[in-house]
């Protein structure tokens, strides 16, 4: 069995001497040995009077699953029925038989990937755990496969007949197969905690700031794919008024009098009296809506969406571009709803989908956006932004426009966030002969019903994402600012930006108040220090914390340090880095290293977790660097356009010239036994720069693109990503771009080992682009490997999946960069 999910780290420990001595001295023989009773601790009896065991009973796992997590627990005692009961090593037990259940638990740190068989002795009934995830044993054998790092054992013993005679034995599989064993606490972060721990996954307070919705969400191995999501209702003093367990609400709102809160929860639209607790059901059968907002304190605002009906034709006819996405055919409305009586009343109509974007209930307005056309061949369809009045349904169209992202009331005016091409180029901060990149948001001000418009943020590096207006007609701004997320207030009479003090290197969600002076409640983390839950006062500008992930999810845990790397390429622009360094980092020693990048238009960002764990990486003892290559959005736009008709011209020479600078600047790191990854648009990277250079020694592309042409003909987002990353480029008239770029065309270029990985339902990048580069490889001889994750899409979501695939990218580079086969051949043995 694979222990992706086990602890890590390389905190001191107590070695069994004996174990250690045997291990040292065999060749490839498994040779028994016990394990010192001094690195194992005890805890027992747990319920003395226990007439029945759980083995005599119908619900043996049940009972022992309910009383792991407590025996897992740094805990130095456990009180159960009222009785305390301390912990200690099992060389001190004295006591030949005892009643009820017994604990035993240690750590055991490998080195490197290991196997053996771990064996208890005088152990007649025994249920073992390693890292919370019960084995099976053969007379009382358990087969272990250990990656390198932590893993704590835990064995509840039922039926013992002298604890005398009590051993724990370990054999090695082969001579390189080395345990040692503890009683030590401390260990090293492990994906387990990563996944599994409890995060926020939704926040809403209230607009008066004195109760806030907050949804946490946990993983854990009984429920395995399963997320395990709380909803609670707090007041202002943290305490929990109201909870959601079983079914999660969602479209969750707030009346604007503060009186009641409204969400969907099992096909109903439900009202809870936040004083009384009591819950109406406003309507039903609302599927397909979305999108509630309080209108004003009787009605509320929606969308509401159709599907066609299920189509039984042989044939499937398309329209247009966007026939390529299932749900392109579906329309969304907007539409008023009455809360007294539940009726509900269209807003727009007609074959054209329209979003709801904002409304003003003093005016009587609603925003609405469109596109011009239901399919259409265009790029980047067009836009439309018009505002509807509700008691005439009169609608004025403000204008038509070819990037356009989000709008919102700020009095009689409306901010617009787009791209710097918005109303032709009025946000571009770029020399005549650069190409703007619209994925670089911009912050717009419409005057005078869309007649007038004016740039607000075009001197502002930072790319704009989500907007918030306040009720005084200041906004807040979500945006990527280099590598972090951040939050900035506009103060539109000052027309200034300022950031606001959340204490996070990414800002994850965040929601506000609507009192005089708004409070902001926002999750996050840093690139060292896991998710945290503050709120902050805009005009104090200071976060205080409510909720802090650290204690109870990485109590412990040794955590990667982390160093900023920064240097200059060759045509003058700095480029952006950080470098994770392995626990307990000897700079007398040698390490491999990767280098991660994304190398699109966005930069890799530093959360603390993610799909790719940097953090994870280095506590397996890789140095890890991480690079922002030119292109990025959050740099400038000069640096964005960049991305823009160049497929990995600057990005792939950034990323070899940062390689090198980190060589030059960190010389523990091993330049013989480097790796690089990437994935999507760094899935293309890792395959164009196995075309340009040997420096590395191993790579992975995961759902990278081979052949630019095909994406873009075959992705669902293909052509349209393309219509910026390939700005008024198409293969007919810049064929060189299409092929010259693509990594397939220089595959005979290819010298080091490649691994592709992809889910063989992306639709994004569909597998068919890792298939290019893997037949190409395979008929050259050359040393790839195709893993796809079956049902999977563009990115690895399933519990099960993500740890098998973090496992499979770790044993590939302990393959390649550290001469250690056996997990690659574990996970994937030759047939």
């Amino acid at each position: 069995m694979n222990y992706s999910s086990a602890w890590r780290g390389t905190a001191p420990r107590l070695t069994t001497a004996l174990a250690m001595l045997t291990l040292s001295t065999l060749s490839n023989v498994a040779l028994a040995a016990p394990i010192n009773k001094s690195d194992i601790k005890f805890i027992g009896p747990l319920g003395a009077d226990m007439q029945l065991k759980p083995y005599q009973t119908e619900h043996q796992d049940a009972i022992i699953n309910s009383l792991l997590p407590s025996i897992q627990q740094p805990t130095t005692s456990i009180t159960v029925f009222g009785e305390k009961l301390k912990w200690q090593n099992l060389d001190k037990v004295n006591a030949l038989t005892l009643g009820g259940l017994q604990a035993l638990k240690f750590s055991t740190h490998a080195e490197r990937f290991s196997q053996g068989t771990l064996t208890l002795k005088g152990i007649e009934e025994a249920q073992l755990f390693i890292n919370g995830e019960k084995q099976t044993a053969k007379k009382q054998s358990y087969e272990l496969a250990l990656p390198q790092g932590d893993h704590q054992i835990v064995i509840i013993a039922e039926q013992v007949a002298n604890w005398h005679d009590v051993e724990v034995d370990f054999s090695p599989n082969t001579d390189i197969d080395t345990l040692t064993f503890s009683t030590t606490e401390q260990h090293g972060l492990s994906a387990k905690q990563l996944f599994d721990a409890t995060t926020v996954s939704a926040l809403s307070i209230s607009p008066d700031g004195k109760h806030y919705l907050v949804a946490k969400r946990h993983y854990q191995d009984s429920t395995g794919n399963q997320a395990n999501v709380i909803t609670e209702l707090k007041n202002d003093d943290q305490q929990t008024i109201y909870r959601f367990e079983s079914g999660q609400p969602s479209n969750i709102i707030w009346s604007p009098d503060n009186n009641y809160l409204v969400y969907l929860l099992d096909g109903k639209l439900t009202q809870l009296n936040r004083k009384t607790l009591n819950l109406k059901v406003i309507a039903n059968n609302l599927e397909g809506a979305s999108s509630f907002a309080y209108y004003d304190n009787n009605s509320l605002i929606f969308s509401w969406s159709k599907s066609p009906t299920a189509d039984s034709s042989l044939t499937k006819h398309y329209r247009g571009l966007q026939d390529r996405w299932s749900y392109a055919r579906t329309t969304s409305q907007a539409y008023l709803l009455d809360i007294n009586t539940g009726l509900s009343k269209p807003l727009s109509q007609g074959p054209l989908s329209h979003s709801i974007e904002d409304f003003n209930n003093k005016r009587g307005t609603v925003l609405l956006s469109r596109g011009t056309e239901a399919m259409q061949a265009a790029t980047h369809p067009t836009t439309e932004l018009i505002e509807l009045n509700i008691a005439n349904a009169n609608s004025t169209v403000l204008g038509q426009f070819a990037t356009f992202n989000q709008a919102k009331y700020s009095g009689d005016d409306i901010y617009v966030t787009a791209g710097p091409d918005f109303k032709e180029g009025l946000g571009r901060n770029l020399p005549e002969n650069m190409l703007a990149n619209n994925y670089d948001g911009q912050l717009y001000l419409l005057t005078d019903n869309g007649k007038n418009a004016a740039p607000l943020s075009r001197e502002f590096d930072p790319a704009i994402g989500q907007l918030e207006v306040l009720p005084n007609g200041d906004a807040i701004v979500k945006v990527t600012e280099q590598d972090t997320i951040a939050l900035y207030l506009y103060d539109k009479s000052k027309q200034h930006f300022s950031k606001l003090n959340t204490g996070f290197d990414v800002v994850e969600q965040f929601s506000y108040s609507t009192t005089r002076s708004p409070a902001i409640l926002v999750s996050g983390s840093n690139a060292s220090s896991p998710q945290q839950l503050k709120q902050l006062t805009i005009s104090k500008n200071k976060a205080t914390t409510l909720s802090d992930s650290q204690p109870q999810e990485y109590a412990n845990t040794n955590i990667a340090s982390l160093e900023e790397f920064n240097f200059t390429n060759t045509a003058g622009t700095e480029i952006k880095g950080r470098v994770y360094f392995p626990s307990n980092l000897d700079k007398n020693k040698q390490y491999p290293a990767l280098v991660y990048y994304y190398g699109g238009t966005s930069p890799v960002t530093r959360g603390f977790t993610g799909r790719y764990p940097f953090n994870l990486w280095a506590e397996h003892g890789y140095v890890v660097y991480v690079v922002q290559p030119t292109g990025a959005t959050g740099f400038g736009q000069q640096f964005s356009a960049k991305h823009v008709n160049a497929w990995g011209q600057y990005t792939a020479d950034d990323i070899m010239q940062g390689t090198q600078a980190l060589l030059k600047q960190y010389p523990f790191i091993d330049k013989q036994r480097l790796g690089n990854l990437g994935a999507s648009y760094g899935g293309f990277m890792t395959m164009l720069l196995t075309t340009k250079t040997d420096m590395f020694s191993a790579s992975i592309a995961h759902a990278g693109i081979s052949n630019i042409t095909s994406y873009w003909g075959q992705g669902w987002w293909g052509y349209l990503y393309s219509g910026e990353a390939s700005k008024n480029s198409y293969p007919w008239n810049n064929s060189k771009l299409y092929s010259q770029h693509s990594p397939v065309f220089h595959a005979d270029k290819v010298t080091t080992p490649l691994l592709l990985l992809h889910g063989d339902a992306d639709t994004n990048v569909p597998v068919g682009e890792s298939h290019n580069m893997y037949t190409a490889l395979k008929l050259l001889g050359k040393d790839v490997e195709l893993i796809e994750y079956k049902g999977a899409d563009h990115q690895i979501f399933a519990r099960d999946q993500r740890f098998n695939w973090w496992d499979t990218m770790l044993a590939y580079f302990d393959k390649h960069l550290k001469e250690q086969p056996q997990w690659w051949q574990y996970l994937y043995p030759e047939k």
